[in-house]
């Protein structure tokens, strides 16, 4: 049982690696990007808990075979759950209502003949290359070569002085590349536009061209901007002038000719040769009768509205011209591929690789790279702009990738995905060495190679897992990652990308007919579309309800979740009991990584809680305090656990950690007298009052401030049953 068998500070140490760089040891979440995606080696830990024997850390490494298991996850998201369920040899059946959960958990599962792939692959990208290829050129400033390719282009917002009618460019700061990764500190002339190189980033001193002294700090600030011709203060952005305009001001380029003898990277201001470029792809852009440019218009939403602000109506108004014709070039050959699953595996990639081919891309000055649309969980929408090299650099004496975001790029991270599949692994840390550990005996898909006898059942449902048609102790498990409230905006982000995929895989697919991803049932909450927190309450509470019925006696319920916010739980709450079932444990484990852009600075928590639930079972006596001192003790408990695997838990994740405890607690003492039918306002007030009258968090982060007791007093692990009737301290409390 994962209660007893869970192995904290191993599994912890584990997430806390493989968050770093998740595709490094779960190369198939590069299929395509879904949102904060849970550790493989959390949900490969949680289902060898309960179905292997034997020590984690050894079952970890070995292959494992459960084919009379069946494993449901009602919130498919990126697939996590199901994969590592599949992996293992179980049956799944999975079910998300967004239409890009469903195609990307398909593409993820299903088999793809590779070399049928490589070859369609590298035939669009070499078709691309002969169409395109030299509007991604430029001219090495050092050793003239006309042939270099640019890895970068460098975008600054523009506007009209509202006073004087001169443009304005909305520059925040000056510095292009700070001198982490590149020798020295390159900045851009405000007057000339140039670029000069110096080692002192607080006092830079003058262009090395037209010696206007160079400035850290730019003109725009906090939506003002003062007009450098008549200095009158400017407010933006002003969405009734439509969508923001662009200046290309800078470049960063790749020289094969001169790499060898160059240290650092190599930057420029545009040319006039590369002014002509962008207006080559304007003209080529406007004269092409577009068939898979999407003209959605862009609906509202906690999110979206972001967009409007800046004027942004229609989805394609968040690319350049020179983009939407490398998209528009790309899609046409993707249409033309006759094998189905070639052909939808390019689709896919086309899918992703408009997270970097897009205007709302910035350029990290420090890592001196593209961060990509979504490397926050919104659309963050700057002044700076980043455009990536549609299709790719691939440098053959080193045999990688030069920077991100182009097809090479995309098609390179899916065939590694892809292999994976085929042959898995898992990483073994020795000190400071890392061994890959092939897994032989474990694959992912129905079929390991698409033809073998060996068939495992693989049920992927683009629906509402409330309405799921599953029979009667049918499951041998849920394991999921809900939706944690309205932590990230699924259906509206996701729509980025919808868009573009219907228009190429449409009329195959059933779940894409709608204009969007939206649906009415979605969980998450949103303000705009006026989903708080009981319609989340009421309806994790049916996917639950229908999970538990489907369930065997005693199976688990296992889930991952974490908030800032205890009120956020309260649904998590209700659901448990509406489902009648017991929470048995909630156990500690990193989910995010802290420096992650998303929530760094943030006070966020990367520590999740695994939330164990069943119907019958059994639970140690000292994980039940009555008292804020007893849940203090164990959250002390799970701290020392964590920092056995290496983690170092902040505040918010202490805070994180109780909140696990407190809701478990919730559940125990409410469970008896739970009423089912009553109004979700009321089981949300009945869950709150509990632990509001229990102390809540202030008591317990009060008696966490208090020095540690050497001997914890016998009241900490009290509990409300009689001693007599369950015997010892530490004894088992059967439910």
């Amino acid at each position: 049982m994962i209660e007893k068998r869970f192995d904290i500070p191993f599994i912890a140490d584990l997430a806390r690696r493989e968050k770093q760089i998740q595709q490094n040891y779960r190369p198939i979440i590069a299929v395509h990007k879904w949102f904060a995606r849970r550790p493989g080696t959390l949900f490969r830990g949680l289902l060898l808990s309960e179905f292997s024997a034997g020590p984690l850390r050894e079952v970890f490494y070995r292959a494992n075979d459960f084919p009379a298991l069946k494993i449901a996850d009602p919130f498919m998201g990126g697939g996590t759950p199901l994969l590592e369920a599949n992996r293992l040899g179980c049956d799944v059946v999975g079910f998300d209502i967004n239409p890009m959960s469903y195609w990307i958990v398909k593409q993820e599962i299903e088999h793809l003949d590779l070399s049928a792939y490589d070859e369609a692959a590298a035939l669009l990208r070499d078709k691309l290359e002969k169409d395109i290829g030299p509007l991604y050129r430029t001219n090495c400033v050092i050793c003239g070569n006309e042939r270099a390719h640019v890895k970068y282009f460098l975008w600054v917002k523009t506007m009209d002085c509202q006073y004087c009618g001169k443009n304005i460019d909305l520059f925040p700061g000056y510095l292009l590349a700070a001198n982490a990764r590149h020798p020295m500190n390159v900045f851009v002339c405000p007057s000339c536009g140039q670029l000069t190189e110096t080692d002192d980033r607080k006092h830079p001193g003058r262009c090395r061209h037209c010696r206007v002294s160079l400035s850290l700090k730019g003109p725009a600030s906090r939506n003002r901007c003062n007009c450098p011709h008549c200095g009158r203060e400017n407010l933006f952005p002003d969405a009734g002038l439509g969508p923001p305009r662009h200046r290309l001001f800078a470049m960063e380029y790749h020289c094969p000719v001169c790499k060898h003898g160059h240290t650092g990277r190599f930057f420029k201001a545009p040319d006039d040769r590369d002014v002509r470029r962008v207006t080559e792809a304007e003209a080529r852009r406007v004269k092409l009768d577009a068939r898979f440019v999407p003209d959605d218009e862009i609906p509202s939403g906690d999110e979206t509205n972001r967009l409007h602000r800046w004027g942004y109506r229609r989805y394609r108004e968040m690319f350049n011209d020179r983009q939407l014709l490398g998209l528009e070039l790309s899609a046409r050959l993707i249409s033309e591929i006759t094998n189905e699953r070639v052909r939808n595996a390019l689709a896919t990639n086309l899918s992703d690789l408009l997270r970097y081919q897009n205007m709302l891309c910035r350029y990290d000055t420090m890592a001196l790279k593209s961060l990509d649309i979504f490397s926050v969980h919104g659309f963050p929408v700057g002044l700076i702009q980043c455009e990536s090299n549609f299709l790719g650099i691939f440098d053959k004496d080193r045999n990688i990738c030069v920077g991100s975001g182009g097809w090479k790029n995309i098609t390179e991270k899916y065939r590694k995905a892809k292999s994976y599949g085929d042959v898995p692994f898992e990483v073994l840390h020795k000190g400071q060495q890392k061994v890959i550990v092939p897994i032989k005996g474990e694959w992912l898909g129905d079929h390991r190679d698409g033809k073998t006898a060996r068939k495992r059942s693989v049920e992927i449902h683009c629906g509402d897992a409330a309405a799921a048609e599953l029979p009667e102790a049918s499951l041998a498990g849920v394991f999921t990652d809900p939706p944690y409230y309205g932590n990230v905006q699924y259906a509206e982000l996701m729509d980025f990308c919808y868009v573009w995929l219907r228009r190429l895989i449409g009329n195959d697919a059933d779940p894409f007919r709608n204009a969007s991803t939206r649906n009415p049932r979605e969980l998450t909450g949103n303000m705009d579309m006026g989903r708080g927190l009981e319609h989340f309450s009421a309806g994790l509470s049916a996917v639950y309800r229908k999970m538990a019925k489907a369930l065997k006696p005693g199976a688990p319920l296992a889930f991952t979740y974490h908030h800032n916010t205890l009120e956020a739980y309260l649904p998590v709450a209700a659901a448990i009991l509406d489902a009648g079932l017991t929470c048995s444990a909630s156990l500690p484990c990193p989910a995010e990584m802290g420096a992650s852009i998303h929530i760094n600075g943030t006070g966020s928590s990367i520590v999740d809680t695994v939330f164990v639930c069943r119907t019958t079972g059994v639970v140690s006596r000292k994980t039940l305090p009555s008292s804020p001192a007893g849940v203090a003790a164990l959250v002390r408990a799970d701290l020392a656990e964590l920092r056995k695997g290496n983690v170092n838990p902040s505040h918010g994740d202490t805070r994180c950690i109780a909140y696990g405890h407190l809701v478990r607690m919730a559940i125990w003492n409410l469970r008896s007298a739970w009423n089912q039918t009553a109004a979700t306002a009321k089981k949300l007030a009945a869950v709150s009052n509990w632990l509001h009258a229990f102390g809540g968090w202030p008591e317990v982060e009060r008696h966490l401030k208090e020095p540690v007791p050497s001997v914890h007093p016998e009241l900490i692990f009290e509990t409300r049953e009689i001693l007599i009737e369950y015997g010892e301290e530490n004894g088992d409390v059967p439910f």
